[in-house]
């Protein structure tokens, strides 16, 4: 859908040369093309941030923005008697065309057409419209079918504990080290802080250590997991400290946090 106000841009056209050679038969005619002019318009999408591409080119980086279009109007040949036909070509021959772009959205190319008025005989009004509001429709991810039905988006919270299914997702944890005797950390390390937030280290145990937990971190989904990561760290006096990281959405698709430390000592 397009909503469309237009404002009036007028262009003189060329002027024709009837001197030299004999009248033109209106079948006969050239189309009459004016030096280059800009519509303002204003671009706007639904919803805003697309880029906008003219003739290929990046005209707007981030909707909503009012962008100079540079145009040739172009005149179609006709005879007085069917002016507004000739008015309506020239309408359609003058349009342009925009590309509208948005990740997760599908392209959409918007044809916007000036209103076309011969003032007089070598003096032409365009109309553009001020704005143009282009509505993109979002494309359709296929569904991950390792995350149960509805539960992509489903956040562990405090108000509503055991409410999703991650949190009832069982993590075998079997964590061993030589010597044995290491103790256990582990924190969570998040490139989304704003979504699940870094944890300072808790401790487990002493190696070899094997548990079963789930996974009920605040603001944990399916979806965010990815960009989550489980921290493990083993401690041993007289031994450097080792730490080793683990894909949180990886551990919950082989339902596993297994490793092996094998320990160095501190010649210090």
């Amino acid at each position: 859908m397009i909503f469309l106000t237009f404002t009036a841009l007028t262009v003189k056209a060329q002027k024709s040369i009837t001197l030299t050679f004999p009248a033109l038969t209106a079948k006969s005619q050239k189309a009459i093309t004016l030096p280059e002019d800009y519509a303002k318009i204003t671009l706007q999408s639904y919803p805003e941030g697309a880029k906008v591409y003219y003739k290929g080119q990046l005209i707007c980086a981030s909707t909503p923005t009012t962008v100079e279009i540079p145009y040739h109007g172009t005149i179609a040949p006709g005879s007085k008697k069917e002016l507004q036909q000739r008015m309506r070509r020239s309408a359609e021959a003058s349009s342009i065309e925009l590309t509208f772009v948005k990740e997760g959205y599908g392209s959409k190319v918007e044809t916007i057409r000036p209103v076309v008025t011969q003032i007089s005989k070598n003096n032409y009004s365009f109309e553009w419209p001020r704005s143009i509001l282009c509505e993109l429709q979002e494309v359709p991810v296929a569904r991950d079918k390792t995350v149960p039905r509805g539960e992509l988006r489903k956040q562990v919270t405090r108000d509503n504990p055991g409410q999703t299914s991650l949190e009832g997702t069982i993590i075998r944890w079997n964590l061993e080290s030589d010597p044995k005797g290491a103790r256990v950390f582990w924190r969570v390390v998040s490139s989304i802080p704003e979504e699940v937030k870094n944890t300072n280290e808790t401790y487990l145990g002493t190696t070899p250590y094997e548990d079963t937990r789930s996974f009920n971190i605040i603001g944990l989904s399916y979806e965010n997991s990815r960009d989550v990561q489980i921290e493990i760290k083993v401690r041993r006096k007289g031994y450097m400290d080792q730490t080793k990281r683990f894909n949180v959405r990886q551990a919950i698709d082989q339902q596993e946090i297994s490793s092996f430390f094998d320990l160095v000592k501190d010649e210090e």
